[in-house]
């Protein structure tokens, strides 16, 4: 059996939990959150808890026992913190302009691209110290927030020769040396 499965998830305070028909929906300060539960996976919730338990002895419950619990743990997260993902858009001209749901990329191509901001996530758009552009994206669903950041990155990946592109902010690029330093060992 799954050991992180059995663990019980403690339920904050300001946090609503109910189950309606095999959907779990959670509530708090950063929004609702809602996920389908597994057949498999039987809930016991009560007034400070979440206990995820098996119906049956099976690989496959198992397998489900832990992931419904990381699921809930990340909903109850999002709902009471939330999530947010940092990036640079590291370049010269490379900037950001956000209108309404869209944010409009100028990372180097001959075009902009342009990215619809899914429901539920924010983008707010800034600077740093050194005058490199910064995206936030924060929100209350860790998917979304993890998809459209990675979305956004994949846009203009960062180059291992020079680092221009779209990275995290913290993200170690490997560089390569170039040419000019492949030319100088003989």
């Amino acid at each position: 059996m799954s050991r992180l499965g059995k663990k019980p998830i403690t339920i904050p305070e300001k946090v609503k939990v109910e189950l309606k028909n095999g959907i779990l929906e959670v509530s708090g300060a950063n929004g609702k959150l809602s996920q389908a539960i597994d057949e498999r996976i039987n809930l016991k919730i009560e007034k400070t808890e979440i206990l995820v338990e098996q119906k049956t002895e099976s690989k496959e419950a198992n397998v489900m026992q832990g992931l419904i619990r990381g699921l809930i743990c990340n909903m109850i997260e999002g709902v009471t913190n939330g999530y947010k993902k940092e990036l640079e858009l590291n370049g010269l001209g490379f900037k950001s302009v956000i209108s309404g749901k869209n944010i409009t990329l100028t990372v180097g191509y001959s075009h902009t691209v342009t990215l619809e901001i899914p429901e539920g996530v924010k983008v707010v758009a800034g600077m740093t110290q050194d005058k490199i552009p910064t995206l936030t994206i924060t929100g209350a669903d860790k998917q979304k927030v993890g998809a459209f950041a990675a979305e956004v990155r994949a846009v203009k990946p960062p180059e291992p020769y020079k680092g221009f592109g779209i990275r995290y902010v913290g993200e170690k690029i490997i560089r390569k040396a170039g040419k000019a330093a492949a030319g100088s060992k003989k």
